[in-house]
């Protein structure tokens, strides 16, 4: 187990980034995404992270999922230290202890809900329990649609297959990019929720990239990132108070040059 960066007593890092910078190109077009960032995930809280366009957001997210690994810095994910695993040894832990949801819900059309749960243990090269797969749709509230296929689900509906195939394999920490993106305000509200009792009733880990102010207010803590760096943090958020913090990391707007008064001839 990782401590807390920031020296919480008795609590403990299911993801910990210590130091971490990504750097993309050379020389003269290197870009900078991330900048020596030391920050920790606690283990059954649910954290969103946030900042303007370009922030490092996505940067982060592929980082401490394994997905990327850093120009510098360390990544602790349940433990491990993801720079000294093989390509392969860091397969398998992302295979095995990860969970992706995504805006785009990446089904597998021809494949009914219950087939795309069990794929990633398929994957493994585990034969999937019928049971096992209709625990994790009932647990997000599909258990009498296991059997349809996505393209007679809803948006939301699939959104939650999604969540359930990324819950099946049990991970410690589910990663979240903008998964409420692509629905309605109502039925996002309704994945929110569900990701809010994960973390409440059965202590699931999540961290959540948004943009939305509204998606944020159901985690219980805010990280806003500027210039891949970290820029403060927001315990027990609302949109209200999301917004106002949000609003002051995006760059000022500049202000509208006023017409020439036109010169008589």
């Amino acid at each position: 187990m990782v401590p807390h960066p920031a020296g919480g007593v008795g609590m403990t890092a299911a993801v910990a980034l210590r130091g971490v910078s990504k750097v993309y190109g050379r020389r003269t077009a290197a870009v900078t995404a991330l900048d020596d960032v030391t920050l920790a995930f606690v283990r059954g809280t649910f954290t969103a992270v946030m900042g303007p366009s370009g922030s490092g957001k996505s940067t982060l997210l592929q980082c401490a999922a394994g997905l990327d690994r850093p120009t510098a810095g360390e990544v602790f994910l349940d433990g491990e230290n993801l720079a000294r695993l093989s390509e392969n040894a860091l397969t398998v832990l992302r295979r095995d202890r990860v969970g992706f949801v995504f805006q785009a819900f990446n089904l597998v059309p021809s494949l009914t809900a219950e087939l795309n749960v069990a794929l990633p243990l398929r994957l493994a090269g585990r034969r999937p329990r019928r049971r096992e797969v209709r625990e994790v749709l009932e647990a997000v509230g599909l258990a009498d649609r296991g059997r349809r296929r996505p393209a007679e689900l809803s948006g939301g509906q699939q959104q939650r297959v999604a969540i359930a195939r990324a819950l099946v394999t049990r991970p410690s920490v589910l990663f979240a990019d903008e998964p409420t993106g692509a629905l309605d305000s109502t039925t996002g509200r309704e994945v929110l929720t569900l990701l809010r009792g994960l973390v409440d009733r059965d202590g699931q880990t999540i961290v959540m990239v948004t943009h939305d102010p509204v998606a944020a207010s159901h985690a219980d803590r805010v990280v806003f990132l500027a210039d891949g760096r970290p820029a403060g943090e927001l315990r027990d958020p609302t949109p209200r108070t999301v917004a106002a913090r949000l609003a002051g990391l995006e760059p000022a707007a500049e202000p509208a040059s006023r017409p020439r008064p036109r010169q008589r001839p």
